[in-house]
């Protein structure tokens, strides 16, 4: 790779540079560009009633601008623009913006569109970078400003035909990343002089990341400058657009707001030309992980992707910060049982900031269920098995159980090559450790009590043939126990035993599981299910004695 016919982006000499102290506290003024800048990107673009049910989502959302087009560009463009102010789609607290080149009769042509509206932002544009002065545009940084002064006045003439306030001015050196920082002070302070902001009427000054050309901190260097440099900074609202070239977007908006931007214009989900915009979507759940309110609704991720997908006809990858379908599953053994224990606690504690290991926010945030948040396949581990039989079956296995259960689920799905769903976990539970009949199969039993001692009573199918069963104990259990001994190939003994009512499903069932080890301390494992505590305890020691004596017949 000729890596050598690149050169490095030139860092900005700044002295005392501020931003890296700050911290972020509030949210920034959202502006949606969806409807134009995420409209342009896209191979079909969308149509009037596409645009207008996304628009009418975004407002729901939250957002208080919003770029609904560029109208001179086409006539579906113009006509969804009138067709907001003249239909009255517009809420009083949502100032909708356009975009328009600095171009005479593109302007007069915007302002057309805006006959009507109460208020609006006219975003005038022209492209100030030293490459697109040489190589597009063949003009010099005169002339380059004169163009946007130009378009200024223009905007201002149109603007004074109406209410004083109803249309703000947005102006945006192009390609600010590969202009010269002095120079992009210059020409919006030229532009400032024709417009002449107040604090009471302020002007929105963007300035673009369209190409992502240098690292975050640079592009933050850039804007902390801007600000200190620009005249008449109580008068203007510093803006960011930052594009995705180098992955770095949403990192270049959060730095740009500490180094001073108030506004950031992006997209959901990034969308955009070439690699796209910044994430709203991540910037704004970035704030609300942080404790911020975002000014934004996020709480029906689902929805989200749903309007997106149907409107954009993109798909969001299931990777995606917050919302992807799989950011809130873990496949790791080691993350399974942390998330698992995080959430026990959680659920028990009740702490007044949420804190579970991998998770940075609680899923019901944002309309997802605890359900997925866990999947089992070959590279899970217990505590992800158990979790899904707890949460989803009222299963509560023990720790030594849990072990030997996830080496059975591992296998099966390595074998499958599969994931494997909680259905299917529950089914290899029952068949892996309840109703094995062979070689004991227990017909009915009696338990009887005298003194200290009990005494159990049964009749059984033993390898097929009926049998009576006789043994005394301590407890069923251990009669039992003892009643099977002339049948085990080896002594054994009870190791382990633990019972609970199920949570899910009838609450009179109990559910126990016995821990029996041999003679060479081997151990075997079994479960029982049932309305009688004494009957799932006996059905779970019959279970895991078959289990026993199967493998060392095997043998």
């Amino acid at each position: 790779m000729n890596y050598q016919k690149y050169r490095p982006y030139p860092p900005l000499n700044l002295k005392n540079r501020r931003w890296p102290d700050q911290t972020i506290t509030t949210a920034p003024i959202w502006c949606s560009v969806d409807l134009r800048d995420g409209n342009q990107a896209l191979e079909i673009p969308m149509n009037l009633e596409q645009k207008l049910k996304l628009f009418h989502f975004l407002v729901k959302m939250g957002f208080k601008e919003i770029e609904v087009g560029f109208p001179a560009a086409s006539e579906t463009e113009f006509k969804f623009v009138r067709k907001l102010i003249e239909d009255n789609l517009i809420p009083e607290d949502v100032t909708i913006q356009v975009l328009t080149q600095a171009r005479e009769h593109i302007i007069k042509r915007t302002f057309e569109a805006l006959e009507g509206a109460k208020r609006a932002i006219v975003h005038l544009y022209n492209s100030t970078s030293v490459l697109q002065r040489e190589v597009v545009f063949k003009k010099n940084k005169e002339e380059i400003k004169a163009l946007a002064v130009e378009g200024t006045k223009i905007v201002k003439a149109l603007a004074d035909e109406r209410e004083k306030g109803s249309i703000i001015l947005e102006y945006s050196p192009e390609s600010f990343t590969g202009t010269e920082v002095d120079y992009a002070v210059e020409i919006c302070e030229a532009v400032m002089d024709v417009w002449q902001p107040t604090p009471e009427h302020k002007a929105i000054i963007n300035l673009p990341a369209t190409v992502e050309m240098s690292t975050p901190n640079i592009y933050a260097d850039q804007i902390e400058y801007f600000g200190d440099h620009i005249k008449g900074r109580d008068s203007i609202i510093i803006s960011v657009h930052t594009h995705n070239d180098r992955g770095t977007a949403v990192a270049a908006s959060e730095l740009a707001i500490l180094a001073g931007a108030e506004r950031v214009e992006g997209t959901l989900f990034g969308n955009g030309e070439r690699t796209g915009n910044a994430d709203i979507i991540t910037l704004g759940m970035n704030l609300f992980s942080q404790g911020i309110d975002p000014e934004l609704d996020f709480s029906d991720a689902n929805a989200i992707v749903e309007i997106y997908k149907e409107n954009v006809r993109m798909d969001v990858s299931p990777r995606h910060p917050y919302v992807g379908d799989l950011v809130y599953t873990a496949f790791s053994g080691s993350h399974q049982d942390a998330i698992k224990k995080g959430m026990d606690r959680y659920k028990k504690e009740k702490p007044k900031y949420w804190e579970v290991p991998y998770l940075p926010i609680d899923p019901a945030d944002i309309g997802r269920s605890y359900d997925p948040i866990i999947r089992i396949n070959s590279q899970s581990g217990k505590g992800g098995v158990s979790y899904i039989l707890e949460n989803e079956f009222g299963f509560r296995l023990p720790r030594s159980m849990q072990q030997e259960f996830s080496v059975i689920i591992t296998n099966e799905s390595d074998y499958k090559q599969e994931e494997l769903s909680p259905q299917e976990i529950y089914d290899i539970f029952i068949r892996e450790y309840t109703n094995i009949y062979s070689p004991v199969s227990l017909k009915k039993y009696n338990v009887t009590t005298e003194d200290d001692s009990i005494t159990i009573s049964a009749i059984a199918t033993i390898d097929g043939t009926e049998a009576k069963l006789s043994g005394e104990g301590n407890g069923p259990i251990d009669a039992l126990c003892n009643a099977l001994t002339q049948y085990a190939p080896v002594s054994f003994k009870v190791v382990e035993y633990e019972e609970h009512s199920l949570e899910q499903g009838s609450n009179s069932r109990a559910v126990s599981y016995i821990k029996l080890q041999d003679e060479n301390g081997k151990s075997y494992f079994g479960a029982g299910i049932h309305s009688n505590i004494n009957t799932s305890s006996i059905q779970a020691l019959i279970n895991a004695f078959n289990k026993m004596v199967k493998a060392l017949t095997k043998k």
